[in-house]
């Protein structure tokens, strides 16, 4: 019963906050009266009470411009983690540009929706990245491809750094900064959690969405850690498989160090 009356109040609260903020975020991204960021930013926040998790965060967001965050991805709920208290823009696969909520938050944030199996518009989709990096947009990359268990770190498809390469290539910048960014849901109601307890947090592979989101109501009360790595700078001589590598392992580093040592829970 009380998790029935959770969920309830929880999807109750993201409606009536998303009925106010969906117009509101469609007014500054048509007048730019403020900064398109400002109501994401309270809209994330928004989501993030509604399923009772908390943010803790380590390190910052670099100022280098041109700059790709080479990310871990663990849930839909990354976006909200990460939106909630920095100014990026997400690159998402082309499924999500359909799904509830979340769909429509990300057309509302300007997310790049990329098709990866279909290569004849993977050019014109890294252009548009590499265009976006340009004018100072901090692009998240999800680099892994694909959702993990919360436990472990899945290689870092080289090719997903292509929009660095053309954004050189096209002359938009000399160099990209690349930062690794770790993230990893550490704690439930306050107790660090083992292997078995983090795919709780975890949208993995073709898992429905609104059984996940539910269940996520219903148990509330997570801990989500966002290391920051140092940006590694990406030029003209760089090497794209060796710098997934490197991000591939500094994130996983940075996993692991998260998890063996969570940061206690307010």
């Amino acid at each position: 019963m009380i998790k029935k009356l959770r969920i309830f109040l929880a999807l109750g609260l993201v409606v009536v906050g998303s009925l106010v903020m969906v117009p509101l975020q469609l007014l500054s991204m048509k007048t730019g009266l403020w900064s398109e960021t400002v109501v994401l930013k309270i809209w994330h926040r928004m989501i993030l009470k509604a399923l009772g998790m908390r943010v803790h965060v380590k390190g910052k967001l670099s100022r280098e411009r041109p700059l790709l965050i080479a990310a871990n991805h663990i849930s839909w709920t990354d976006i909200m983690v990460l939106g909630s208290f920095v100014d990026v823009k997400f690159i998402a696969r082309a499924d999500m540009e359909g799904w509830p909520l979340i769909g429509m938050l990300s057309k509302l944030q300007r997310t790049v929706f990329i098709e990866r199996d279909r290569k004849r518009t993977s050019g014109d989709q890294a252009s548009e990245i590499a265009r976006r990096m340009a004018k100072g947009d901090a692009m998240v990359l999800f680099a892994e491809g694909s959702t993990g268990d919360g436990n472990l770190v899945l290689p870092f498809k080289s090719t997903l750094f292509g929009a660095a390469s053309m954004a050189i290539s096209e002359g938009a910048a000399e160099q990209v900064f690349i930062q690794p960014v770790a993230i990893a849901y550490t704690r439930l109601h306050g107790v660090p959690m083992g292997r078995r307890h983090r795919p709780i947090a975890a949208w993995i592979g073709d898992q429905d969405l609104m059984p996940h989101l539910k269940g996520l109501l219903a148990e509330g009360s997570l801990d989500a850690e966002v290391h920051f790595g140092d940006p590694v700078p990406f030029s003209k001589g760089s090497n794209r498989k060796e710098t997934a590598r490197l991000m591939e392992a500094k994130v996983r580093e940075m996993m692991q160090a998260t998890l063996a040592d969570p940061a206690p829970s307010r």
